[in-house]
């Protein structure tokens, strides 16, 4: 192992941020939000993106390499034990209405990152195991459907009008919460029901993952209540939106007007390259677990984090993920910002020879 192998060490920056901020509360409530929102697009702005592609013997090298994975793994305990910090933080009465804020905030960034995008990294991979280490931390944000619909679903739907998570051109961000949110959820509902019937089973069965996990996470909700207080219910679900909500802006920005060809026989062309924004921004890279490189992701789903590749063929946002979703936040902004790319990436693929 590299030293430079280290730096997704500063993945665990925010997480730990947040649990100082639990503790200490303050000011420093927001301390997960100062680090992904602040310390991270302003770091970005003076440093430099990196296009470089490991070469294939160190990618090779790197692929076996258990540290990668172990640093994945360590994010369940750490969820959850920021979790239970938080639930008793809250519940202890002593803070102020800043405060639940901040820790609410800061909280759900976590449920969103190491919650959410780890379990994406993990759902995808091969082993059993890895997959249900991706449906636990899945169950914080309640959207233990994403294991479904996103594998299924929006793998195989993407830049197309008939995935719920990719954006349409002029389509604002809270449209695009409403939208994606719901068609998920049903998205991951018609796809185990389409499962089942091939297997000659009902769709009201326990072996609908949908089915289970609804009762998981009301079980999570229930459990919540019981250690703690039934009054405590809306902090738990106040952190989950925030978390999702968080998934989905991220979705947002990775797909935002792009759209794949209709071939001659109705179907969508495969998708390529240049189907998604990426961003070769390192500390957002690292951040992220290397989701920013985005289009290798769609390219191979089961290619590890650590060896995703830059494609010089794949549009690149401007700036980093977390900056991109501040801007998304302001619809003209973005639209200002971004619509022009669109036009730009629309023009040079209907040019002859590109």
């Amino acid at each position: 192992m590299k030293w430079s192998d280290l730096k997704y060490l500063i993945a665990y920056t925010a997480p730990l941020a947040t649990l100082w901020g639990l503790y200490q509360q303050g000011h420093w409530s927001f301390a997960g939000i100062y680090v992904g929102f602040v310390f991270i697009p302003l770091a970005e702005l003076i440093s430099p993106a990196s296009a470089r592609n490991l070469p294939p013997q160190e990618e090779a090298q790197k692929l076996g390499m258990w540290f990668f994975d172990l640093l994945l793994y360590l994010n369940i305990p750490l969820l959850y034990f920021i979790l239970q910090v938080y639930f008793q933080q809250v519940y202890g009465g002593n803070s102020a209405t800043y405060e639940l804020i901040g820790m609410t905030c800061s909280v759900g960034l976590i449920v969103g990152t190491i919650g959410i995008n780890v379990a994406h990294e993990l759902g995808h991979r091969a082993k059993k195991s890895e997959q249900t280490m991706a449906k636990i931390l899945l169950l914080s944000a309640f959207y233990m459907h994403f294991f479904i619909e996103h594998n299924r679903g929006h793998h195989k739907h993407v830049s197309t009008d008939a995935d719920p998570a990719s954006a349409r051109f002029g389509e604002n961000l809270y449209s695009f919460w409403l939208r994606s949110v719901w068609g998920s959820w049903r998205n991951a509902w018609k796809l185990e029901a389409e499962r089942l019937h091939k297997m000659g089973l009902p769709a009201f069965n326990w072996q609908n993952e949908m089915l289970r996990f609804q009762v998981f996470q009301l079980g999570y909700l229930f459990c919540v209540g019981w250690v703690y207080a039934w009054w405590m219910l809306p902090y738990a679900i106040a952190v989950a939106v925030f978390g999702f909500l968080l998934l989905e802006s991220v979705n947002y920005i990775e797909h935002y007007g792009l759209r794949r060809k209709t071939l001659p026989n109705g179907r969508p062309e495969p998708v390529q390259a240049w189907h998604s924004w990426n961003s070769d921004h390192e500390l957002g890279r690292i951040f992220l677990y290397e989701l920013t490189r985005h289009s290798d992701h769609h390219f191979k789903a089961s290619r590890k984090y650590q060896i995703l590749r830059h494609f010089d063929e794949s549009p690149q946002l401007p700036f980093g993920y977390p900056t991109s979703i501040i801007i998304a936040l302001f619809p003209p902004v973005w639209f200002m910002l971004m619509n022009p790319r669109v036009k730009q990436e629309q023009l040079r693929l209907s040019t002859p020879n590109t």
